[in-house]
C-alpha cells in the first residue's frame, strides 16, 4: 500500500495543500486527519463546508482507491452525498474513517464519517460512487 500512497500523493495535491494525513489500514479501509487552519475558514472561527466536503471526497475516494489499486486501477469521483451535523471551529483536528461498501467491475461505492478528534462528535457522513479506470490512462508528473 505504500506504493499506492506514493502514487496518490503524486497525482492529488489537494491533501498536501490542506494538511490531510492519510493512513491506509488495509485495502478498502482508510483514515485521514486534518487540522482546521485560517485558510479553511468561511467566517470568523468557522470552517467552510467545502473544506469538509473536500476532506470527505478525499477520504471516501482514498478508500475506493486502495481497492482499485490492488488491480492497477485508479478511481475518479462520479458523485457523493454528504450530510453535515455541526460547525467546525479554527484549530479543530478532524479525524475521518472511510471504507468500501461495494466493489463492482467499473464502480466502487464507499462511505465515511468525519468526527472532531478530541470530542468524538460527528461532523459529517457521506456515501459516494467512484469510477474505476486503468492506471495506465493517468499521466503522472515527473
Amino acid at each position: 500500500m505504500m506504493n499506492m500512497v506514493d502514487v496518490y500523493n503524486q497525482i492529488n495535491r489537494y491533501a498536501q495543500d490542506n494538511g490531510l494525513v492519510l493512513t491506509v489500514h488495509e485495502p478498502g479501509k482508510v483514515s485521514y486527519e486534518m487540522k482546521v487552519l485560517e485558510k479553511h475558514l468561511s467566517s470568523p472561527d468557522t470552517c467552510h463546508g467545502g473544506i469538509i466536503a473536500g476532506m470527505m471526497d478525499s477520504l471516501i475516494g482514498a478508500a475506493a482507491l486502495t481497492v482499485a489499486f490492488t488491480e492497477n486501477n485508479l478511481v475518479s469521483t462520479v458523485e457523493f452525498k454528504i450530510n453535515y451535523f455541526k460547525p467546525v471551529c479554527l484549530g479543530t483536528v478532524l479525524s475521518g474513517d472511510g471504507h468500501v461498501d461495494y466493489k463492482g467491475k467499473s464502480l466502487i461505492i464507499s462511505s465515511g464519517e468525519i468526527r472532531e478528534r478530541e470530542s468524538g462528535e460527528l461532523v459529517a457522513k457521506a456515501i459516494g460512487t467512484f469510477n474505476v479506470y486503468p492506471l495506465s490512462k493517468k499521466k503522472l508528473s515527473d
